[in-house]
């Protein structure tokens, strides 16, 4: 509970800023195109600062970390709410996507410790609550806000919340001090000068992939290019042989554990993400719904997510992580297909229907392979297991949203309707492309521990006196 309340202040953020855009540049007297780094910035920095969890927590420690990270965003909120300016509120944003970068994977990472290392699909289900919390709260805190008070106020509101999440956990969350040999342990800044641009760059392309000119302009291709090839240098760097440690080391990939759910996460990350970017904008712009009652449209999927995460662990334990990640990518597919023939007179109430049943899918989708993914890290290679999973399903996440949204940028002369019914089946092409990594996905999960052998009749059992 202590990881869940300082964790989905952070959710709630940025699903309730994504609402603003427009209201911020009305009030800070400022362009759509300036405005969107408020979203933009944040989202590279919260990339860029991942790869520095580990090295961080090994350093001093889980618990002060993750304490500083959230004093760190609530600071950063309240600068946020006193913007004077566009250039302001753009610099205390990358603020919040500091210490988002590091409370995202760092509410994982103390799960997994705590739970010793053993991760199960419930425990999963559980420090992932934020995740579902996140799409049925924050665009209907956020549409109130932006209704009836100052923007200033979609900030403000995180300050209860951290401050109830750093109570928590100075109470409860154990304290783990770091070993003193691991005081003096050196930052990989080869690595670290290698990874952090190349996640920038990377994501920047990908953002930038639905403006003018698609793939061959400069601002796109540039950046992608330049991003590979940092992230091939620094793959090479972290692949040679030896003892030091590298800031995320990719070598655990080998593992099939690893290997195969941080690729099922790429694409998970691009299923979800995608659907994530049209659902809103479908309404908006199709239906001709408010912010407001965009948001409130959107409940049913957060509702299905939510309900996903006390069942699944379950169907884990009985059939598998495989048959219910393949499953769930299934039914979230089957679900989009009513978006991808519907038009602006199509009932709302059958539409909330099916956001519920996609909400099921989508929400179930990314326990089973984050469960498997640990079951052969030993616990000092947690951070880096954890490290892996968060930038694989962060590059995901943008890979599937440039993908729709190049689409309905190309399309959209020949009508809304036409271009988000293409740009949807898009969405429904990347989820089915998702089975395919699932497929090999391990088959036993680390809910089903080996059974003791039987007795032979030689052998005395002892008695329990």
């Amino acid at each position: 509970m202590a990881l869940v309340v300082g964790g989905v202040a952070a959710i709630l953020d940025s699903t309730m800023v994504t609402l603003a855009i427009n209201t911020l540049v009305a009030g800070l007297d400022s362009t759509p195109g300036r405005i969107q780094w408020v979203i933009t910035g944040f989202m590279l920095v919260m990339a860029v600062t991942i790869p520095v969890t580990g090295w961080a927590e090994r350093r001093w420690g889980g618990k002060r970390v993750w304490m500083m990270a959230l004093t760190l965003f609530v600071l950063a909120s309240v600068l946020c709410a006193v913007s004077w300016n566009d250039t302001s509120l753009i610099g205390f944003r990358l603020l919040q996507g500091v210490a988002t970068g590091l409370l995202i994977p760092l509410m994982q990472t103390l799960a997994v410790r705590a739970a010793g290392g053993r991760v199960t699909s419930r425990l999963v289900a559980a420090f992932s609550l934020p995740v579902a919390l996140g799409p049925i709260l924050g665009p209907v805190i956020g549409g109130l806000i932006l209704s009836w008070l100052s923007w200033r106020w979609l900030f403000l509101v995180n300050v209860p919340l951290i401050a109830a999440g750093l109570l928590l956990a100075w109470r409860f969350l154990p304290t783990d001090r770091s070993e003193p040999s691991a005081r003096h342990v050196r930052l990989d800044w080869i690595g670290l000068v290698l990874i952090t641009p190349s996640l920038a760059a990377i994501l920047y392309g990908l953002s930038q992939l639905s403006a003018d000119g698609g793939i061959g302009h400069a601002g796109v291709l540039g950046p992608l290019l330049a991003g590979i090839v940092l992230l091939a240098a620094f793959v090479g760097w972290a692949s040679r042989p030896g003892d030091r440690q590298p800031i995320v080391d990719i070598r655990l990939l080998r593992k099939r554990s690893l290997g195969t759910a941080s690729a099922v996460l790429f694409t998970a990350g691009a299923a979800m993400y995608a659907g994530m970017f049209l659902l809103p904008l479908y309404f908006q712009q199709l239906h001709s719904e408010s912010v407001l009652n965009a948001g409130l449209l959107m409940i049913p999927q957060g509702v299905g997510a939510l309900l996903s995460r006390f069942g699944v662990g379950k169907l884990v334990d009985r059939f598998g992580a495989r048959v219910v990640t393949i499953a769930s990518f299934l039914l979230a597919a089957a679900a989009t297909v009513p978006f991808a023939v519907a038009g602006p007179d199509t009932n709302l109430w059958w539409l909330g229907a099916v956001l519920l049943i996609r909400g099921l899918g989508i929400g179930a989708v990314l326990i089973p392979p984050t469960s498997v993914a640990y079951q052969d890290i030993q616990p000092n290679n947690i951070p880096h297991a954890t490290m892996t999973t968060r930038i694989t399903q962060q590059l995901g996440a943008s890979f599937g949203t440039a993908i729709v949204a190049v689409v309905l940028q190309a399309l959209v002369d020949h009508g809304a309707t036409t271009a988000f019914c293409s740009a949807f089946w898009w969405a429904i092409g990347i989820t089915i492309a998702a089975i395919v990594p699932a497929v090999i996905l391990p088959a036993n999960t680390p809910n089903t521990a080996p059974q003791p052998a039987k007795p032979t009749p030689n052998e005395r059992i002892p008695s329990n006196r």
